[in-house]
C-alpha cells in the first residue's frame, strides 16, 4: 500500500456521532488520504471535514475525497467486502455497536471477515483508531502480509472432487 491510503469509515447508527468527534479530532491526517463510507456516515464524514476546512483550514486544506457507498444495510458493507478483495481499500475504521442487534449481522461478520482475510488494518473502536492513525506507518508506503489461502483451497476442492 502506498503512503497515500483508501481508508473505508463505517460506523453503525449509535456509534455515528462518536465516529464525526473522531474525525473532528482528525481531519487534518484524513485529508491526506482518499476516505471511503458507506450511507450516512459518508455524508456526515464529509459535512464534518467540510465544516472544519471552512472554519480551521482556510484556503490551504486540501479538498476531502470521499467515495461514498450505500447504507450498510442496503448493501454498503458488502460493497466495502469487495473493495477489500480486490485490494483497492489499505485500512477499515468501523465503529461498531457491539450493544445492538443489526439487521445485516451477517453482512457486518462478512465484512469483518474479509477484512482479517486479506490482513487489512482494522479499528472497531476509538482507542484503536486512534492507535493506528497515530502510527508511523499510517503516512507511509507499507507491505502488508497476505497469508496465502492455495493450499486451503486445493484442500477444499480435493475434498468436493471426493465427496
Amino acid at each position: 500500500m502506498l503512503a497515500k491510503k483508501r481508508i473505508a469509515l463505517v460506523a453503525h447508527d449509535f456509534r455515528k456521532m462518536d465516529l464525526v468527534g473522531w474525525v473532528e479530532y482528525n481531519w487534518r491526517s484524513l485529508l491526506k488520504h482518499d476516505l471511503v463510507c458507506t450511507g450516512t456516515t459518508g455524508r456526515l464524514v464529509s459535512e464534518t471535514i467540510e465544516r472544519k476546512r471552512a472554519t480551521e483550514g482556510g484556503a490551504s486544506a486540501p479538498k476531502s475525497n470521499i467515495k461514498l457507498l450505500k447504507s450498510g444495510p442496503l448493501g454498503g458493507d458488502q460493497q466495502l467486502g469487495a473493495m477489500i478483495a480486490e485490494g483497492t481499500v489499505d485500512a477499515v475504521i468501523f465503529f461498531w455497536d457491539p450493544m445492538s442487534p443489526q439487521p445485516h449481522d451477517v453482512d457486518v461478520k462478512a465484512l469483518l471477515r474479509i477484512a482479517v482475510v486479506y490482513n487489512i488494518p482494522m479499528a472497531c473502536n476509538r482507542s484503536t483508531a486512534d492507535f493506528m492513525i497515530s502510527s508511523p506507518l499510517f503516512d507511509r508506503a507499507y507491505e502488508p502480509i497476505v497469508k496465502d489461502y492455495s493450499a486451503y483451497i486445493q484442500r477444499k476442492v480435493e475434498k468436493e472432487e471426493e465427496a
